[in-house]
C-alpha cells in the first residue's frame, strides 16, 4: 500500500510538472499546437487591457482584477505592444500553413492580416490624433464609464470610483502621446483645437454633483435591488464619486485644456494627412488598412465619383416624382425632410411615438429574417433612446454589442436630442443598419461562433462590418422591407452619404481638398443638413480612411453576391450565401473573396 501510494504521489507530481512545463513553453515560446498560440496571443492582448475586459464580459465575477483599472495610453506601451505584435507575426509564420485545414487556414489567414497591416503602420504611430472632436479620450473614457462599467453592488461601485482616481495618469499618458507627435511635426487641425477646448472646458464647468459621471454613479446604485446597498453606504460612495471629480476627474481635463490653449496658436491650418510628415504614404497605407484592400487612393476617388452619379440618379427620380425639381439634390432632399409630415413632435410623446416605430420595425425585420438568413443570433437586441448625459455627443444612432456573459444585452441606442434630426423617411434603414439584419445580425452570430478561436469572434475590420451593415440596408430593400418610396429615398441618402465618402476623404487627404470643399461638395449631393454634414467632414480629418470602409465593404459583398449567382446559377441559395459570409466572424475582405471562392467551387461540385 505504502509503495502503491509512493507510485501515485509520483505520478502525480509528474503530471503537475509536466503541465506546468507546458504551461511555461507555451506562455514564453512557440506554442506546440497553432490554437495555444492563438489563445495566448488573444489572452495577453485582453489581460493588458482591462477596458476590453469590462467591455467583453468573459471572466467571471471571482476573477475580476482588472475593474478598477484603466488601459495604458503611454507611448512607451504603445511601442511593446507592436513590438510584441511583430514577435507574434514572426511565430505565426513559422507554423506551416499547408498542413492546415479550411477552417484552420481560415484563422491562420485572419490573424495574418491583421497583425501585418497594423506592422506596417508602425512608421505612422505618432500620426493619428489621440485627442480630438470625435473619439478623443476627454469624451472616450466618460462614455466607457457610463455605457460599459457596471454596477452590481458596492464592490463595483468603488471600483467605478478607482477608475475615475486613475484619470489623471490615463490623461498623462495621452498628453505624453500628443507632446510626442507635435516634437515630429503633427499637429491636428486648428477646427479639432477649438473644438476639443470647447468640449473639456463645457466637461469642467458643471458642479460635480450636475456632472454625468456622478449623476450616472447615482442612477446605477438607485437601480440595484432593495437591500443591496444600504442608504449610508449609498451616500458613501456619491460623496467618494464626487471626491473625486473634484480631486482627479477634474484636475485631468485641465492639463489637457491647459495643453490645448497653448497649441490652438501653432494649430493654424485645417489640413488633411498630406501635410504630416510622409503624408502620403500615409495615407495609401490608411487607405489599405481600413478597406482591408490594395485600393489606391486614387481607385476609391474614381469609385466614389462613379457611386455618386449612379445613386444620384436613383434619388433623382424619386424626388421628381414628390413634385422636387429645382435645386440642387441636396436642397431638394433638405425640402423634403422640413416637411411637417416628416416630422415627429419634439414632445414627450414625439419621443415615444418615435420609439415605438423604431422598435416595430426591428420586430418587422425580425419576423422576416427567415426569408433570408438560416443563421439567427440568440442574443437579444433593445431598442433605447441615448442616455440624455451622452446625447449632446453621440451620432443619432449607433450599435452597442452585449456581453458574453448576458450581463450587458446589445442595444440600438438612438438619439432623441432634437427629433427634427431624424426625418421619418430615413429611420427605417438606420434600423436596419444598427440592428437587423445589420450590426445586431452580424456582430451577435460572430459572438456565438463555436469551433473557431476566441479572436475569431470579436478581431475588428471595419470594411467587413460596416460594409455588412450597408449590404443589409440594400438587402432590406430588395427583400421588401421598405414600405414607401420615401424610405426607399432615405437609405438612397444614407446611401449617397457613403458614396460622397469616398470622394471628400480621398479629397481631403490625396486631392488636397480645403475643409470647405469638402463640405459644399456633400451639402450638393447629400440633403444632409450643414451642421452633420461638418461634423462628418470633421470626422474624415481626425481619422483618415476609417469613412471608405462603409461603401467599398458592400460593394464588395454585392459583387461577391453577384458572381456566386452567374457561377451556380439555380445551385445558388441566398441563404445558404448569406449563412457562408457570416459564419466565419469579421474577415478582411481579401480574406472574404476567398472563402466564397472557394464555397461556389465546393456548391458546384455538391
Amino acid at each position: 500500500m505504502k509503495r502503491a501510494l509512493t507510485w501515485l504521489l509520483t505520478a502525480l507530481t509528474g503530471l503537475v510538472l509536466a503541465a506546468v512545463l507546458l504551461v511555461t513553453h507555451t506562455s514564453h515560446f512557440k506554442p506546440l499546437r497553432l490554437d495555444w498560440f492563438y489563445t495566448r496571443v488573444f489572452a495577453t492582448f485582453a489581460m493588458d487591457s482591462p477596458e476590453t475586459l469590462s467591455g467583453l464580459g468573459v471572466l467571471p465575477s471571482w476573477l475580476d482584477f482588472f475593474s478598477s483599472r484603466l488601459d495604458d495610453s503611454s507611448p512607451a506601451h504603445a511601442r511593446k505592444v507592436m513590438a510584441e505584435m511583430k514577435s507574434n507575426l514572426a511565430v505565426l509564420e513559422s507554423y506551416d500553413r499547408a498542413d492546415l485545414d479550411r477552417n484552420g487556414k481560415l484563422s491562420y489567414d485572419t490573424l495574418h492580416y491583421y497583425m501585418t497591416m497594423r506592422a506596417e503602420g508602425e512608421p505612422f504611430m505618432s500620426h493619428a490624433f489621440p485627442v480630438n472632436q470625435l473619439d478623443g479620450i476627454q469624451a472616450t473614457l466618460p462614455d466607457f464609464m457610463v455605457q460599459v462599467h457596471r454596477v452590481a453592488g458596492a464592490a463595483d461601485a468603488e471600483n467605478y470610483i478607482a477608475r475615475l482616481r486613475r484619470f489623471p495618469a490615463r490623461f498623462a499618458q495621452v498628453l505624453e502621446q500628443v507632446k510626442l507627435s507635435e516634437d515630429k511635426g503633427i499637429v491636428p487641425p486648428r477646427f479639432t483645437v477649438e473644438k476639443v477646448l470647447q468640449q473639456m472646458q463645457a466637461f469642467v464647468a458643471m458642479p460635480p454633483q450636475q456632472h454625468r459621471l456622478y449623476l450616472d454613479m447615482r442612477d446605477k446604485l438607485a437601480a440595484l435591488p432593495a437591500g443591496k446597498v444600504d442608504d449610508a453606504t449609498r451616500a458613501r460612495l456619491l460623496a467618494d464619486t464626487e471626491a473625486a471629480l473634484k480631486g482627479q476627474v477634474y484636475p485631468a481635463y485641465r492639463s489637457l485644456i491647459a495643453h490645448f490653449s497653448a497649441l490652438r496658436d501653432r494649430a493654424l491650418h485645417n489640413d488633411g494627412a498630406w501635410s504630416l510628415p510622409n503624408g502620403d504614404e500615409y495615407y495609401a497605407w490608411a487607405v489599405r488598412m481600413h478597406t482591408t484592400t490594395d485600393f489606391t487612393p486614387q481607385q476609391v476617388h474614381s469609385l466614389g465619383l462613379a457611386e455618386v452619379a449612379r445613386v444620384g440618379a436613383e434619388m433623382d427620380a424619386i424626388l421628381k416624382e414628390q413634385g422636387l425639381s429645382g435645386g440642387s439634390r441636396g436642397e431638394r432632399m433638405m425640402r423634403l425632410a422640413a416637411r411637417p409630415d416628416q416630422k415627429y413632435p419634439d414632445t414627450e410623446e414625439g419621443r415615444q411615438a418615435m420609439l415605438a416605430q423604431y422598435r416595430a420595425i426591428i420586430d418587422e425585420a425580425r419576423q422576416g429574417l427567415g426569408g433570408a438568413f438560416s443563421v439567427r443570433p440568440r442574443l437579444a437586441l433593445k431598442v433605447e433612446p441615448v442616455p440624455v448625459a451622452l446625447q449632446a455627443t453621440a451620432p443619432g444612432a449607433y450599435y452597442q454589442p452585449g456581453t458574453f456573459d448576458g450581463s450587458r444585452p446589445s442595444v440600438f441606442f438612438v438619439n432623441m436630442r432634437t427629433l427634427s434630426e431624424t426625418p421619418k423617411f430615413s429611420m427605417r434603414t438606420l434600423a436596419h443598419h444598427e440592428g437587423l439584419p445589420g450590426h445586431h445580425l452580424q456582430i451577435a452570430v460572430a459572438m456565438e461562433l463555436r469551433d473557431v478561436p476566441f479572436f475569431r469572434k470579436v478581431i475588428p475590420f471595419s470594411a467587413y462590418q460596416e460594409g455588412w451593415a450597408l449590404y443589409a440596408e440594400r438587402l432590406a430593400s430588395e427583400l421588401g422591407w421598405e414600405r414607401t418610396q420615401l424610405d426607399k429615398l432615405g437609405r438612397l441618402r444614407d446611401d449617397m452619404m457613403r458614396a460622397t465618402r469616398l470622394v471628400v476623404d480621398t479629397g481631403i487627404h490625396y486631392k488636397r481638398w480645403t475643409r470647405e470643399q469638402a463640405i459644399a461638395y456633400m451639402l450638393e449631393n447629400t440633403g444632409m443638413p450643414e451642421e452633420d454634414v461638418t461634423a462628418e467632414v470633421e470626422r474624415y480629418f481626425v481619422s483618415p480612411g476609417q469613412a471608405l470602409a462603409y461603401k467599398v465593404g458592400m460593394l464588395t459583398m454585392l459583387s461577391l453576391r453577384e458572381h456566386a449567382q452567374q457561377e451556380l446559377g439555380e445551385k445558388f441559395d441566398l441563404k445558404a450565401f448569406h449563412s457562408e459570409v457570416l459564419t466565419h466572424g469579421a474577415l478582411p475582405l481579401k480574406v472574404l473573396e476567398h472563402v466564397v471562392s472557394d464555397w461556389v467551387a465546393m456548391r458546384k461540385r455538391s
